[in-house]
């Protein structure tokens, strides 16, 4: 994405060959309010007088050249913007502070993306919306013997999923599930409070290892610390019984996973979820989205009862399996 600004600018020029967008596009009438993107309004209004006087004149020679002029401004308006918003990493934003001076990301956050359905690029299908894949660098590196499993799984995914039995989602699917979480910091602690059957998580911040042990929680294990302004949390202890997504997408009981929280401005963080599990992929994969701080004025995080809503609808079904 970092050749944006060229891109527009190269497609700008090629219009101005073919019909002179940009001299109907500045001509429309001066009353009709316009909605430029990135609080442009001042800039393009001083592109638009170029390319009015400009194309006044009917020279060719004039003409090429005034948009060639008029690119290069493009660039130098869109251009920073364009690269710092396209390539997801963190900037130089420098978040308040907690009384115990550590940056402060207290708030309720939530995606804007459909990676609950599926972490990598796919189609639509009924109830299902399409999504583009979260993960860097390719796609999920697999063993070729989990593959196999992750394949039968997407076959299966309506029965198997453990979302659709109203299980603990695990980490990190419970991060963008379609529903809010709200983070709260204490002195050597940080807590995030999910609004899918209201689980809550306990992130210790004292420094103490993972304990001993082999421990199947649902929802593992979470040490962090602070690395600079991003919250790094190490999670160990899961079962086998979750999965990444909705379409098959699973791990084994030695899944490892080190979550990064960075602020990237007062209402966007970037989230960041680094995977280990020998027994089902060749090496270490990371996905890497934005969260958004929700701007209601009276948001609160609501209910999500999944247990309760499943039992109502299954009770009177005579050939339901879910009391088996």
């Amino acid at each position: 994405m970092k050749g944006l600004p060229i891109q527009i600018a190269i497609l700008i020029f090629q219009e101005s060959l073919q019909c002179g967008f940009l001299y109907r596009f500045c001509s429309v009438d001066s009353d009709k309010p316009m909605s430029f993107p990135m609080g442009s309004h001042k800039a393009l209004t001083t592109i638009c007088t170029v390319v009015k006087q400009f194309y006044l004149l009917r020279g060719s020679f004039v003409r090429l050249l005034s948009y060639f002029i008029v690119s290069l401004a493009v660039i130098w308006t869109f251009g920073p913007i364009s690269a710092s918003a396209q390539t997801g990493q963190a900037t130089d934003y420098n978040p308040p502070l907690t009384p115990d001076g550590h940056p402060n990301i207290e708030g309720i956050w939530q995606v804007l993306n459909t990676a609950s359905w599926g972490l990598e690029d796919r189609g639509a299908s009924l109830g299902i919306p399409a999504g583009q894949s979260v993960v860097l660098g390719g796609g999920i590196p697999y063993l070729p013997e989990a593959l196999a499993q992750r394949e039968a799984n997407f076959e299966q995914r309506a029965t198997l999923d453990p979302v659709n039995k109203c299980y603990l989602p695990g980490v990190p699917r419970i991060t963008y599930m379609p529903y809010p979480f709200q983070i709260v910091q204490q002195e050597g602690s940080v807590s995030i409070l999910y609004e899918y059957l209201h689980t809550i998580r306990y992130i210790h911040m004292n420094g103490a290892p993972h304990p001993p042990g082999s421990i199947g929680w649902w929802m593992g294990d979470s040490r962090g610390h602070w690395e600079g302004n991003t919250l790094v949390v190490d999670i160990t202890h899961f079962n086998d019984q979750t999965w990444f997504d909705g379409a098959g997408n699973y791990h084994s009981e030695e899944l490892h996973v080190v979550e990064r929280y960075t602020p990237t401005g007062p209402d966007h963080m970037l989230y960041q979820a680094t995977i280990e599990d020998p027994k089902v992929f060749s090496r270490p994969w990371t996905i890497s989205m934005p969260l958004y701080r929700r701007q209601e004025q009276h948001i609160e995080l609501l209910e999500y009862q999944c247990h309760a809503y499943l039992l109502e609808e299954e009770w009177d079904k005579k050939d339901s399996d879910f009391f088996e």
